[in-house]
């Protein structure tokens, strides 16, 4: 049994590691000059669904420094009291993330338009509001541009919803959602905003806002799910598990795998627990080599495999019921 954590190369997953890193730069810069021009919108025209905006750009910014803050945390050498690291926490600002788009973008937008609603307000100078959502969808679509292009790296052949539900770096899932719902919720505003100046009833404009709560609310859900699953502790994908699998069994004097268990410690780190049953004529020197080999041979096949236990067993004991737990 061994644990070797103090590899802490990252080889190949620094890759994604650097891409995350700048799809949340991307959409940090490009929310934050995208908040003050709606503000200024909302100051010329009063648009409720522009309010609404605005502040859903302002949880975007802060949402983005929140996961920087997180990736910056992981980065902590293990410690006594947290031997495996803090590689988790990139999950939990991800989660916090989830709940600060809810409480400050959707229940805004709920309750603003709920308000604008019972009390419609004719709006100022629409062709403020028009000229800077259309700016703001062009910023927001080079945002989701550099999100999309950083998570190619990552997603593989898999669809983009299947890369929302199994990618293990939080980051891009929650950078691309938040993209996508910015520049759905945009199209609302507008959609709003130039229904009440064409037909002269604000409540368009309310329903714009209302529009865009809901749709920060299901965002904010489908996030908030999927970071809690993270957060509890996932185990690695299929295809990770075979090749490890696929590496124990090819590796000198093992005769099989018995049962292995697996669980990321952080998005670029695996806690792997096998039991193994080697050659019977080993002595003890050459099993503990023979363990060595196996473990060299998992860091190639995977090299987020850092933390890794490994006890011989004896697959035909078990069987019988004589086999140690």
């Amino acid at each position: 049994m061994s644990d070797d954590s103090g590899d802490r190369e990252r080889g190949a997953s620094a890759d994604p590691a650097e891409g995350s890193r700048t799809a949340i730069i991307a959409a940090f810069f490009a929310n934050l000059g995208i908040a003050l021009a709606k503000f200024v919108g909302f100051f010329f025209t009063g648009a409720a669904s522009m309010l609404a905006e605005a502040v859903h750009s302002v949880a975007d910014t802060s949402n983005q420094g929140l996961l920087l803050l997180g990736e910056r945390k992981a980065r902590r050498r293990p410690t006594p009291e947290h031997p495996f690291g803090f590689g988790t926490e990139r999950y939990f600002w991800a989660f916090v993330v989830a709940l600060v788009i809810f409480t400050l973008g959707s229940l805004f937008a709920l309750f603003e338009g709920e308000e604008k609603l019972r009390n419609p307000h004719e709006l100022d100078s629409a062709g403020w509001a028009v000229a800077i959502l259309l700016l703001a969808i062009v910023f927001e679509s080079l945002s989701l541009r550099t999100a999309v292009r950083e998570s190619r790296h990552v997603k593989g052949d898999e669809s983009w919803w299947a890369f929302i539900r199994r990618a293990k770096v939080p980051e891009l899932p929650v950078v691309l959602m938040e993209d996508t719902g910015a520049l759905v919720g945009l199209a609302f505003a507008l959609f709003g905003v130039s229904l009440a100046e064409l037909t002269g009833n604000a409540r368009f404009d309310a329903a714009g806002s209302i529009a865009i709560g809901v749709l920060l609310g299901v965002i904010a859900m489908i996030l908030v799910v999927e970071m809690k699953s993270l957060l509890i502790g996932e185990a690695a994908s299929p295809e990770v598990t075979t090749n490890i699998a696929r590496a124990i069994e090819s590796a000198p004097h093992v005769r099989g795998l018995i049962h292995m268990r697996t669980q990321h410690l952080g998005p670029d780190e695996l806690l792997v627990a096998a039991k193994l049953e080697f050659a019977p004529d080993l002595t003890m020197p050459e099993l503990a080599q023979a363990i060595d080999d196996v473990e060299a041979a998992m860091r190639a096949a995977v090299p987020a495999a850092r933390v890794i236990y490994l006890e011989p067993d004896i697959a035909h004991a078990r069987a019988t019921g004589t086999a140690a737990g």
